[in-house]
């Protein structure tokens, strides 16, 4: 049990240095950070020259954390939407393409070991892109009170919604030898979930089904400061279910050779 964990970590932290042996994912956090960096200050500043003198004198009034960080963790799942098929399409894509893939499978690991190892990483950049957003918060905290509670719950449900992300690009990824294609293949399948909500949520042809597929609709429920066991079960099935896929693929793979 521990020589399996041992192999998925070292195949996830492989997959991390990867990622930062190019400058893609230095480019894409600065990138990310900037924008999320302006839409806080931005935030900041309607807070403090309307929102605040507003709320003086109402009872019972949201404060600085709804009206500045959960709308930067809204955004943060918003643009990673774009983001995140980007940083999984060269998972198993590139190696394929390189033909590295044909000595990853003859080496002497299990196919869930490599898929999840490959996952693992792509998990460990998102945590450091999580990690980086907490700071706005944290330095916000030194000025005003703030709600630690809607705070946690907008950190677990970004991490879901990106790992769920993470989850589809991985099994499209492993699909294809053209980077490319599993980028767009992903970036398509999450507008789908995202046409989903806005089709359920419109006045003329409202279906709580449609919502309910959506990832969004359950990320909006942490950022309003609610964990609710429902929300985590849906991203916890998504995910698995796109692992397991992706692990079959391989598997496949693997008996034809």
């Amino acid at each position: 049990m521990s020589l399996g964990l041992n192999k998925i970590s070292t195949i996830a932290i492989s997959e991390f240095k990867r990622m930062f042996n190019s400058p893609l994912a230095w480019s894409v956090l600065a990138i990310l950070q900037f924008i999320l960096a302006m839409i806080f200050l931005s935030r900041v500043d309607e807070f403090v020259a309307v929102f605040q003198q507003q709320m003086a004198t109402a009872d019972n009034a949201p404060g600085a954390t709804f009206f500045i960080v959960s709308p930067v963790y809204l955004w943060a799942g918003i643009i990673m939407l774009a983001v995140m098929p980007i940083m999984t399409m060269r998972l198993f894509a590139e190696e394929r393409m390189n033909k590295t893939l044909t000595l990853l499978k003859s080496s002497p690991v299990s196919s869930t070991q490599i898929v999840l190892g490959k996952y693992g990483g792509v998990l460990l950049f998102v945590v450091l892109f999580i990690l980086m957003i907490s700071l706005m918060p944290i330095a916000l905290s030194f000025g005003t009170e703030l709600d630690w509670g809607i705070i946690i719950s907008s950190t677990l449900g970004l991490f879901l919604l990106l790992a769920s992300f993470a989850a589809a690009g991985l099994f499209l990824s492993s699909l294809t030898s053209q980077p490319i294609i599993a980028a767009i293949s992903s970036f398509g399948l999450l507008m789908f979930l995202v046409v989903l909500y806005l089709s359920g949520g419109s006045q003329s042809n409202s279906s709580e089904l449609f919502i309910y597929l959506s990832h969004f609709s359950h990320f909006e429920t942490f950022v309003r400061g609610i964990i609710d066991s429902s929300d985590i079960v849906y991203y916890l099935l998504f995910i698995v279910g796109f692992i397991i896929l992706s692990i079959r693929k391989l598997d496949n793979d693997r008996l034809l050779g």
